[in-house]
């Protein structure tokens, strides 16, 4: 799908991507283009809102997926449904890494997903969330690195505004891609095929055919 046809398709309104359970579209893609037989280890980075709970849950489903599984998780939250993701996590015998053991330049995994923030984010980073976004930004020469929905610190709409942002190798847009990625030059995948029809008539939505029981659809 070229830029002027995702451009068309990306002003979804920003309450129907809420948070939902679509992190299996996220491991679904991450497995299509980075295999566990060539990338097996895989470093989940959870941010404390609704883009860190889809990471979570994608770091399950991963770990069912064959791939070995890290996850740092440093600002938590009280809700009740964040516990049991983490508790689900530690079930799998997912281990829980510290802030102070992510360090730029020196991360071993295959790939890095990238569930800090989410659309909803603004403002700079608060620490250790700033070390945690420093050890992925591109100086710092990240792993594969595999954003959900918009990379952290991306605007909705106006994407990457001072160009020093995140460079993912890949893209995993939930429901439909946001506006600020439409310039998103690397791998771009969509999951969520869930959106209703009278959803898609109102805002005029342009969404691909998913083929059989597929979660998720290449779109670059």
């Amino acid at each position: 799908m070229g830029h002027m046809q995702l451009n068309k398709i990306c002003p979804v309104p920003v309450a129907l991507t809420a948070f939902q359970p679509l992190p299996l579209p996220v491991a679904a893609a991450v497995q299509d283009h980075f295999p566990p037989q060539t990338h097996n280890t895989c470093l989940v980075l959870v941010g404390p809102g609704n883009n860190g709970g889809d990471g979570l849950v994608a770091a399950r489903h991963l770990t069912h997926f064959g791939y070995s599984v890290e996850v740092c998780y440093p600002k938590r939250t009280d809700k009740l449904l964040f516990h049991g993701l983490v508790t689900q996590c530690e079930s799998l015998g997912i281990t829980f890494l510290d802030p102070e053991q992510i360090e730029p330049g020196q991360l071993k995994h295959s790939i890095v997903l990238d569930a800090l923030f989410g659309f909803s984010f603004k403002g700079p980073p608060r620490p250790p969330l700033d070390k945690l976004l420093g050890a992925i930004l591109p100086d710092a020469r990240p792993p594969a690195l595999v954003s959900v929905d918009i990379p952290s610190g991306w605007h909705v709409e106006k994407g990457d505004e001072d160009g020093g942002g995140l460079r993912p190798d890949m893209l995993v847009s939930l429901t439909a891609p946001k506006l600020g990625v439409k310039d998103f030059k690397g791998i771009h995948y969509l999951g969520g095929r869930f959106v209703p029809p009278t959803i898609t008539e109102k805002y005029s939505l342009r969404l691909p055919e998913y083929p059989g029981s597929a979660q998720c659809v290449r779109i670059d």
